[in-house]
């Protein structure tokens, strides 16, 4: 029997502050993908959490923080949209 958990199945989403957007992500899509899906592009440089160009504000939301450059006190303010992800429900980010 296959259960999916209500972590699978619940609805992962970006809210920028600034517009009220709403943007869905799926749980194998980058912040940074899903926000230049919707036409928000943010500077990248290393797309693996190393350099810190796309370092971005968030308001509230539930981190999966992978990158190598932020430290602890910061990944409560910031994250890395290059290869963070959300962990469940909804990412307000500071845009």
């Amino acid at each position: 029997m296959n259960n999916i958990s209500s972590s699978d199945s619940e609805e992962l989403v970006i809210e920028v502050q600034s517009t009220g957007q709403k943007i869905s992500v799926t749980r194998s899509e980058s912040i940074i993908d899903a926000l230049a899906r919707s036409g928000i592009d943010i500077p990248t440089s290393c797309q693996s959490g190393l350099c810190g160009t796309c370092k971005t504000r968030y308001i509230n939301g539930d981190i999966e923080h992978g990158d190598c450059i932020l430290s602890d006190d910061e990944h409560q303010e910031y994250l890395t949209p290059c290869i963070s992800h959300i962990r469940s429900g909804t990412l307000v980010l500071d845009l």
